[in-house]
């Protein structure tokens, strides 16, 4: 099964194509030029690279958020469009999961994944690892830093992941001290999308381009207005 798994939720935006879970060529771009510029040729460069057409991909693995309400936007007309001319069937993943499945591992891996939200808030859940998978622990959601740290276990320790540590470095140190493991990994998440969706899409769940729908978590500055007004 060929996959196309698509992340375009933050500015580290990623393309992977997967032959089942098999990696065959990813494209990584942190950069401010905008998902609408950069994500058609990005993919017309994976597929040309590996001599194949939009007609012999499976499926597709999206990232349908939370994250920039704009990015998640782009990549969501996108892959619809490629899915309605094509019929493929669609996996939506999350940003928060496909980042804890990076720190997947040994049994009982606590795993923060922190993006931030902006305005002092973030998106995070807390995930544990069971080796090949990982388990929602405390809900993906927006919070403020204080609120969630909070809610996360004192005397564990608890892998971060996400461009959130950036900002909250000195909070998450000063709440849990060292026994809060800092990741260097990337914050690129296609190739883990994929693999998230390559499970969904091989047990016959995949949804068609009118059935996604995008995992904000909360609403949207025009949404906001006019709940105001």
């Amino acid at each position: 099964m060929k996959i196309l798994a698509i992340d375009t939720t933050t500015f580290s935006g990623s393309i992977a194509l997967l032959e089942d879970t098999k990696l065959i060529g990813e494209v990584n771009i942190d950069s401010l030029i905008t998902h609408s510029q950069r994500l058609i040729p990005s993919i017309q460069f994976l597929l040309e690279v590996n001599k194949l057409s939009i007609k012999e991909i499976d499926g597709y693995a999206l990232c349908v958020g939370p994250g920039s309400f704009t990015g998640i936007r782009i990549g969501m007309a996108t892959v619809k469009a490629l899915s309605f001319a094509s019929l493929k069937p669609i996996a939506p993943i999350s940003s928060l999961e496909a980042l804890a499945f990076k720190l997947r591992g040994r049994k009982g891996r606590l795993i923060c994944p922190l993006l931030d939200a902006k305005k002092g808030e973030i998106y995070s859940a807390l995930f544990e690892s069971s080796g090949s998978s990982i388990k929602e622990i405390i809900k993906q959601g927006f919070y403020t830093p204080n609120q969630f740290f909070s809610f996360l276990p004192q005397r564990r320790i608890i892998y971060f992941i996400g461009n959130g540590l950036e900002v909250y470095y000195q909070k998450i140190r000063e709440y849990f001290q060292d026994r809060a493991k800092l990741t260097t990994r990337s914050n690129f998440i296609s190739y883990e999308i994929g693999l998230l969706g390559y499970r969904i899409l091989k047990n016959k769940q995949g949804l068609l381009y009118n059935k996604i729908q995008p995992l904000y978590l909360r609403p949207s500055n025009a949404e906001f207005k006019r709940n105001k007004e």
